[in-house]
Formats: structure tokens, C-alpha cells, sequence
């Protein structure tokens, strides 16, 4: 057994007795750790954007916490074990990858991604979930930015999608316009919804992802408005009783840092 397969079953044990002799652990459901969960992801998902090592082995260890907890609630609920989950992933990981383990080798990208959604609806058939639609398979719950980006991609596949790359950018430029002639505050908000959908399929034209790409544009206007802060600070000034033209010389030096 590599060192890997016994930390692993070590962590796994402790679960089972955190289980048995916790008290918080004892009562905790599904339901209860939904929440905890979708944090850990998150937090995650921010040590990745900070490109920090350290913590990224950390929350990876929290999540692997939460997937061993569920599977030890489902086998007590006479549901699945670890083991399935395991040998699950396994099998569907070498079903999916023909062009790996199959008959598809040197398959190009798209011939792999059509293959691809054509094996997920047929283990969908084989377990009677059919879709209706090619975006039934996107999250409901997604973030706004990813939902967007993942059901064009989705419709892509389909064929269902823009030929050039300027032909995105002026739906962006006429959603746009339709925004500026936008007159109730409903009008306005439907326009812009739409103006964003169509920047999101712009980023995806482009390699971008909107979602990371806000992520690390709300990271930098932090870094730099706390810049801004500490600058009055140093000042003795309140921020609040600044004029825009002063705080707009901190935000310069801010930029410059």
C-alpha cells in the first residue's frame, strides 16, 4: 500500500470515529453539510486564484473530508459506499475517455467533445434520466457568469453557435445600444442581462473565462480601494471626508503599487 492509499484509508477512519463518538458529527445530515460544502469549494476555488499552495492542500483536504462524510452517510442509509463512489468515477472516467482507452485514439477536439455529450445522455438514458434539452445538464444553482458560460459552450456543441469571432463582438456592440435605449428601470435591467450574456460568449470566443476573469478584476479593486484606505489612514484623514479628486490621487498611487 503507497503512502497516498494509507493516509487515505487513515482519513477515513478517523471520519467513521469523528461519527461515532462526536457529538457535532454524530448529528450532522446530507442537508446539514450542503452548506459547509458549497464554502469549502469556495474557498477553494480562492486559494486557486490566489495561487496559493499552501492553502490549496488545505481545502483540498476539507473537501475530501466532506466526500468521505457523505459516503459514510449514504452506506449507513443502505444507499452506496466509498468503494462505489471510487470504482463509479473509474469506470465512467475510462468510458468517457475512448480516445484514452478506446478505439478513438487520435480523435480531434471536436470529435472528443461530441463524444463526449453523446456518452453522458446515453448513461443518462441507461439510468431513465433522458434530457429534453442539451442545457438540462447545467446546474440550476451555478453561479450567474459560469451557468452562462457553460450553456454556450453546451450549445456550441450542439452547432448552435457564432462562425466568427466579430460577428460576437458586434452582438455585444448592439446589445449595447439596446441598454443606452432602455427607459424603465425593467427595460434596463433585462437589456443588461442580455448585454452580459453576450459579453460572457465574447470571453469564450476569446479563451477567457468571465467568471475567473471578475474573480481576479474584484481581487484587484480590493487590493488597491484598501491601498486607499491605508494611504488617508498614514494621512490622518477619514476616507469618507475626502473629495473625489483626493481619493482619486490615492487611487493613482494605489495603482502605481
Amino acid at each position: 500500500m503507497t503512502e497516498a492509499q494509507q493516509s487515505f484509508q487513515r482519513l477515513a477512519e478517523i471520519v467513521e470515529e469523528l461519527r461515532e463518538k462526536c457529538p457535532w458529527d454524530r448529528k450532522q445530515t446530507k442537508e446539514s453539510l450542503r452548506h459547509l460544502t458549497i464554502e469549502e469549494t469556495y474557498e477553494l476555488a480562492d486559494a486557486i486564484l490566489k495561487d496559493d499552495y499552501a492553502e490549496i492542500q488545505v481545502e483540498l483536504g476539507d473537501l475530501m473530508l466532506h466526500v468521505l462524510f457523505y459516503a459514510s452517510l449514504a452506506r449507513d442509509a443502505g444507499k452506496f459506499d466509498m468503494a462505489a463512489v471510487l470504482d463509479g468515477q473509474i469506470e465512467k472516467l475510462i468510458r468517457r475517455h475512448p480516445h484514452v482507452y478506446g478505439d478513438m485514439v487520435g480523435a480531434s477536439e471536436e470529435e472528443i467533445h461530441a463524444n463526449w455529450e453523446q456518452i453522458k445522455a446515453a448513461e443518462k438514458a441507461a439510468l431513465g434520466k433522458v434530457d429534453i434539452s442539451a442545457l438540462d445538464g447545467v446546474p440550476e444553482s451555478l453561479p450567474s457568469l459560469i451557468k452562462a458560460h457553460r450553456m454556450q459552450e453546451k450549445a456550441a456543441h450542439m452547432g448552435f453557435d457564432w462562425e466568427k469571432k466579430s460577428e460576437v463582438w458586434e452582438k455585444v456592440e448592439e446589445e449595447i445600444q439596446e441598454f443606452k435605449g432602455a427607459n424603465s428601470p425593467e427595460e434596463k435591467a433585462d437589456e443588461m442581462g442580455d448585454l452580459l450574456f453576450a459579453l460572457v460568449n465574447y470571453c469564450r470566443f476569446e479563451g477567457i473565462n468571465a467568471e475567473d476573469a471578475l474573480a481576479r478584476a474584484s481581487a484587484k479593486f480590493k487590493r488597491r480601494f484598501q491601498s486607499v484606505e491605508r494611504q488617508s489612514t498614514e494621512m490622518g484623514r477619514a476616507l469618507k471626508d475626502m473629495s473625489l479628486a483626493e481619493m482619486d490621487v490615492l487611487w493613482e498611487k494605489a495603482k502605481q503599487e
